[in-house]
């Protein structure tokens, strides 16, 4: 008898690189970008700012305006993963946070992760009800870029006001 084995059956493709798109003009996302490029990486993470033309180049399927809503990685193949599952697989491309994801992979741990990012989620809406309402206790707003605010990791955030040299300043 001549039994053929049968074919294998394709399963999901691996992850070699994983692209982060996250919220350039959030100070907590970019403290975290700037946290996940020091750590050490088993899968390669490639931060791209959310809604950027470099994230619509990359990838025209996706809603970009939800990714500015919700964290969004985008795995090599087209995986992807949004919420929750999107901080478990960036823990996971760490080496020294992959036995976390693992953690956090479990029923249980999907809880606790959905309430980390539903905690990340309620911060950035507080700063960004305070940046429009002025109504914040501290601070007022979120820091931007194009209001002269940058980040430094040693330094933290530092603040250039914008030039005049052109006059079209309005006095004060």
């Amino acid at each position: 008898m001549n039994a053929t084995a049968p074919a294998p059956r394709p399963g999901p493709a691996p992850v070699r690189r994983l692209t982060v798109l996250y919220d350039a003009e959030c100070s907590l996302c970019a403290f975290l970008r700037d946290w996940l490029l020091r750590q050490p990486q088993l899968v390669p993470l490639e931060p791209v700012p959310a809604g950027s033309a470099e994230a619509r180049r990359r990838f025209p399927g996706l809603d970009h305006g939800a990714t500015l809503d919700e964290i969004t990685v985008v795995g090599d193949a087209g995986q992807v993963y949004r919420g929750p599952a999107a901080w478990v697989v960036t823990l996971w491309a760490l080496r020294e946070h992959r036995p976390l994801a693992h953690r956090l992979s479990t029923p249980s741990g999907a809880r606790l992760a959905k309430g980390a990012v539903l905690a990340a989620a309620k911060w950035r809406g507080t700063q960004w009800n305070r940046g429009q309402r002025g109504t914040g206790q501290w601070g007022g707003r979120v820091y931007r870029r194009a209001d002269g605010w940058a980040y430094a990791p040693g330094t933290g955030w530092t603040y250039t006001a914008p030039g005049c040299a052109d006059g079209t300043c309005a006095p004060r």
